[in-house]
């Protein structure tokens, strides 16, 4: 159960502008995570806008960007966030092979160079903070700047959600 209560913007008048656009940006849902965020309007409206350019408005292929989000789910233990990104990971091209094999992605061979560099890249920056510089070659190797940017903005940011949802208890709708 949820620390704080999940709001609903049919109780609170004043909610109904930023959970519309909420609904709007995420398929028409209002998910429990943003049902919690709405206690700060302000944090939920700037959440909204920083996740919605990672997963909309971004170079980085769909599949490096899921890849990383499911690696920092696994991880840090956040189920609620491993379970939201499955749908989106097959869409790009991630088989159920491939999520049955992610918990040990090194002895795995079902993962082409790129998929291990990002998978490598997230754990270093999950696990270690510091990435090692052959880590981090391994990436510059598959990607542009602009995209290592995006990449590292990525992991960095659902590493945020996953340590969001697990202190704050927030469970699958």
């Amino acid at each position: 159960m949820a620390r704080l209560p999940l709001l609903d913007d049919s109780d609170h008048p004043d909610l109904v502008p930023l959970a519309a656009r909420i609904r709007e940006a995420r398929g028409g849902r209002l998910l429990n995570l943003y049902r919690v965020l709405m206690h700060s309007p302000t944090v939920a409206e700037a959440w909204l806008d920083f996740f919605t350019a990672i997963r909309q408005k971004c170079d980085l292929s769909a599949r490096a960007r899921e890849l990383a989000i499911l690696q920092v789910a696994l991880l840090n233990g956040a189920q609620y966030e491993f379970d939201q990104h499955v749908p989106f990971a097959r869409t790009a091209g991630v088989t159920d092979a491939q999520l049955q094999a992610l918990e040990n992605w090194e002895a795995s061979t079902l993962f082409a160079p790129e998929d291990r560099a990002v998978l490598a890249y997230t754990t270093a920056m999950t696990r270690t903070i510091r990435v090692p510089d052959e880590v981090f070659a391994a990436v510059r190797a598959h990607f542009p700047p602009a995209q290592v940017v995006e990449l590292t903005a990525t992991i960095g940011g659902y590493n945020l959600v996953s340590r969001f949802l697990e202190a704050l208890r927030v469970d699958h709708e």
